[in-house]
């Protein structure tokens, strides 16, 4: 096997297979990159039986063939080459590469015990690539971290003919993030649970491909091998959907709200994150509002406090409400909207943050209640 690719294109690809490979692989096959040549074509894929991925590229001199070598090893070194193309050769055990005057060996890894990798299911519509990966960005900030509640670690898609929704709670907060997309038929209805963390690693790189973003179910549905995958711009992955489902988050949302709080986004987070230095990372933000404006406070030890003033527009009763500084900061980071509404009927009960746009463009076609980011507040005098 042997073939010569550009370097930045190797790069590339190299770097991305490698991400999705594990740390800590239960055998060491699993931290291998798979690389196969054929036809001017070199395609690099990794497995760990959760998430797979497949990147293919055009190659020039090649001779065909298949070797398995160490994904972030290589990662690695192909980064710190010069800007010259990539000549790569596999004889026997070992793997040359040479880059100009650069030359490594890197031994190969046994290919029979690398496991198959997973065929990618049928597609069943696609979203633009730009728009995937804000959805699941906004999205995935709500997911939770403890493995012990596995379900609320992933991101649930709803895909139907009229939409595909994207939902999310670690039961403090939750998001939810509705977008258009071209289904495959005006019938399609699935609604599967994906890991958050692979979700989001996917549409981060998507996003910044060109095309859209091919989605893929295997057939059946939901009633299917717990299976999802993704393509754009000659990349495929795919990922281990999560079993059962978020509760109806939906339902919760009220039909409407008593008191509506609207200020300037960027204003608010440089605000919250300038109170929040007194204090500790639980320590609550305070914002009490009324007809004359927003204050923002923090306290923390030692008699430690910080509070600032600053412009709101007020709907409703004047108030106070209290949050978890790093969950307000990601809701308010994940706005992507130049104002934030955040709309409450009850003392005590969820917060329902959405954007909402500049006074100047309010007669826009832009609709920001596509998001909704639901916040737990605190006790005030937590």
């Amino acid at each position: 096997m042997k073939f010569q690719v550009d370097r930045d294109t190797f790069a590339d690809a190299v770097s991305w297979t490698a991400k999705s490979l594990p740390a800590r692989p239960s055998v060491p096959v699993l931290a291998g990159a798979r690389l196969s040549v054929d036809e001017g074509k070199l395609t690099i894929s990794g497995f760990d039986y959760e998430i797979s991925t497949r990147v293919t590229v055009d190659v020039t001199g090649e001779s065909a063939g298949t070797a398995l070598v160490s994904g972030k090893l290589l990662a690695e070194i192909v980064k710190a080459l010069p800007h010259k193309p990539v000549d790569f050769v596999v004889d026997g055990p070992h793997a040359e590469l040479t880059c100009g005057s650069a030359r490594f060996t890197l031994p190969t890894m046994p290919l029979e015990d690398y496991p198959s990798l997973p065929q990618m299911p049928e597609a069943i519509g696609t979203i633009d690539a730009e728009e995937f990966a804000r959805a699941v960005a906004q999205t995935a900030v709500a997911a939770g971290k403890d493995e012990t509640l596995p379900t609320m670690t992933g991101v649930q898609v709803e895909m139907t003919g009229g939409g595909i929704g994207m939902l999310a709670t670690d039961r403090y907060r939750m998001a939810i993030r509705d977008s258009s997309w071209e289904p495959g038929s005006s019938d399609v209805s699935v609604t599967v649970l994906v890991p958050a963390k692979a979700l989001a690693d996917t549409a981060r790189t998507f996003g910044s491909l060109s095309g859209p973003v091919t989605i893929a179910i295997p057939q059946g549905g939901e009633g299917a091998p717990g299976m999802i995958g993704f393509t754009s711009g000659g990349r495929q992955t795919t990922s281990r959907v999560l079993d059962g489902q978020l509760p109806p988050l939906r339902s919760l949302l009220a039909t409407s709200y008593a008191t509506t709080l609207r200020v300037k986004t960027s204003d608010l987070i440089e605000v919250a994150r300038r109170v929040a230095l007194v204090g500790d990372r639980n320590s609550p933000i305070r914002l009490s509002f009324d007809e004359d404006g927003l204050v923002v406070e923090a306290g923390g030890a030692e008699d430690a406090k910080a509070s600032e003033g600053m412009d709101c527009t007020l709907e409703g009763e004047p108030g106070k409400i209290a949050f978890n500084p790093t969950y307000l900061l990601d809701g308010l980071s994940a706005m992507d909207a130049p104002y934030t509404a955040f709309k409450m009927n009850e003392l005590g009960r969820p917060v329902v943050m959405t954007g909402q746009p500049a006074p100047e463009d309010e007669d826009s076609d832009t609709n920001h209640d596509v998001y909704l980011y639901m916040l737990q507040p605190l006790r005030w005098d937590a």
